[in-house]
């Protein structure tokens, strides 16, 4: 692991890297492969302020799952604090943060000091340097009441470690919720190119979201503190009893936490999360947002609200049966069956249709972000959903030969895969869905109330896939050359820059070894049937 605190360092570790990426590249004739993208050279960026703990932690594991590189930046910003607020007294502990990033696996820390930074120790009001500013209407409410100049300097510092570190990927916790609304907002308006990636609260077991201020309390103070997470969650059950109105449930939280007469509440609002905008009914999602504080430190929290059918988010390795038994489970359970699949069949064949070449991925890129698809669902079990492009019937036009041969092709585009993802999560803002994939439970869905991990051992695979040979008068592959194949298959899926193949971390294993598909999908119904009995 490299500790780097020049930005003249960091450019160099980060033009060496891509160097001895595309030098593997040649050396080992490693070629673009339809099935899997490329060789993976993701990098993940994690921004932190230092004094890292079991939050940071669980957004740095996530970027090791999910990247090649991981880069954690360690920055006191002090364009982000007033000056009435902690800046000289906030934590730092680089030396303990560097032994818990070299345990995480962290390839390079990045640790500037201001001045490397360009930017003065002054608030963003006192500062000279040029600023970016989010919305208005995003950065007044909430804590940009109290904390004005907070989220410019946020925006400002985060933007240029994004063109500093150039990464596939960024990870932030959903605890700082308006920090997170602000900087999706961000990458979307300045068309950056980068993915948000959203990682939930990480919490003490009283239920206290972990934050480096906690250390600021006493053991006594950190119990007290645990009332705003209970009055968030007696909010959130009257929520799922059936309470949309903004005015009770925010009663509800202020009732729980004037038990503890110590505490100072700053607010309590319940917003739209992606905009910030105050709601006063929940008609999809609401975040239910809480400051406060107890002596002199300020504490944050939130929780989503979500009023939608469950979503049941089905990933596993290829020939894990993660299709038949998604359909059977939207059958059984009256959802309806996301065909992903079907989605990237339809648009490589209406890329046919026009006669753009495989390769062309800028006229691909084009055609997709034009098109429109829609899902209808069906009984019948082998084709269980209608899929119709720019308004044509192409259910049957997209099983044939030749749609076959060239999806994986398609697939394989990183636009392709953002526009066609984008899609599928404005359907899941209703729910009822089942939806099957590689990352359909880590990014397609993250927040899904259901996740599986459908898989099976190699030599079972294997054997499943000679059986389905053998019925389909395909010529005879032997065992040994199934397995593999299915174990290479494997490690390119688990690697791959786009759409990686990884188990969520909420998500149940189910092994289905020695199991048929009646049998696996009864497991996951009966599953989703404990959990809906426990409200979520």
């Amino acid at each position: 692991m490299r500790l780097l605190t020049t930005v003249a360092a960091l450019r160099c570790y980060l033009t060496k890297r891509c160097s001895e990426n595309k030098l593997i590249a040649v050396t080992e004739d490693l070629k673009l492969d339809e099935m899997t993208g490329w060789y993976q050279t993701a990098v993940g960026l994690v921004p932190t302020m230092g004094n890292l703990h079991h939050g940071h932690l669980s957004l740095i594991q996530r970027a090791r799952q999910e990247n090649s590189r991981v880069i954690v930046s360690i920055f006191v910003n002090p364009l982000q604090f007033a000056p009435n607020e902690d800046y000289q007294r906030y934590p730092r502990t680089l030396e303990q943060d560097q032994k818990l990033c070299e345990q995480a696996g962290v390839d390079a820390i990045f640790a500037p000091t201001p001045e490397e930074m360009a930017v003065p120790q002054k608030s963003i009001q006192e500062s000279k340097v040029t600023q970016v500013i989010p919305p208005s209407a995003m950065i007044t409410g909430l804590c940009g009441r109290s904390r004005q100049g907070h989220f410019q300097g946020v925006a400002t510092i985060v933007t240029k470690l994004f063109n500093l570190v150039q990464p596939d990927r960024a990870y932030f916790g959903q605890k700082d919720g308006q920090q997170l609304a602000i900087i999706k907002r961000l990458v979307a308006d300045l068309n950056l190119s980068v993915e948000i990636v959203s990682c939930p609260i990480v919490r003490e077991a009283s239920g206290l979201a972990f934050s480096s201020r906690n250390q600021y309390l006493t053991a006594t103070a950190k119990e007290q503190a645990a009332v705003l997470y209970r009055g968030l969650r007696r909010a959130q059950a009257a929520f799922l009893a059936g309470d949309r109105n903004s005015n009770r449930l925010i009663a509800l939280v202020q009732e729980e936490v004037a038990i503890v007469k110590t505490i100072l509440v700053e607010y309590i609002e319940l917003v739209e999360p992606t905009t910030l905008m105050s709601l006063e009914k929940v008609e999809e999602e609401g975040m239910l947002a809480i400051a406060a504080r107890l002596g002199s430190t300020r504490l944050i929290d939130n929780i989503i609200l979500r009023d939608r059918q469950p979503i049941i988010a089905i990933d596993g390795p290829a020939g894990a049966g993660k299709s038949t038994v998604a359909r059977q489970v939207a059958a059984n359970l009256n959802l309806v069956y996301l065909d992903t699949g079907a989605m990237y069949r339809a648009v490589t064949w209406l890329v046919l249709q026009k006669g753009i070449a495989i390769d062309d991925e800028c006229a691909i890129a084009e055609l997709t972000n034009q098109s429109k698809i829609e899902l209808t669902p069906t009984q019948d079990l082998q084709s269980s959903v209608g899929v119709w492009i720019d308004g044509i019937d192409v259910t049957q036009a997209i099983r044939t030969i030749e749609v076959t041969s060239q999806v994986s092709a398609i697939a394989a585009q990183s636009a392709v895969r953002q526009a066609l993802v984008k899609q599928q999560q404005n359907w899941g803002k209703k729910g009822g869905l089942v939806a099957e994939g590689r990352d359909i439970g880590t990014h397609v869905f993250p927040d899904a109330e259901v996740k599986i991990f459908l898989t099976a051992s190699v030599s079972e695979r294997a054997r499943r896939r000679q059986e389905d040979f053998h019925k389909q008068g395909q010529p005879e592959v032997s065992l040994e050359q199934l397995e593999r194949d299915i174990a290479e298959r494997d490690w390119k899926d688990s690697t791959r820059k786009v759409s990686p193949l990884q188990k969520a971390a909420d998500a149940i294993e189910v092994q289905t070894d020695g199991l048929n598909i009646s049998e696996v999908t009864a497991k996951i119904v009966n599953y989703y049937q404990q959990r809906l009995s426990h409200q979520w």
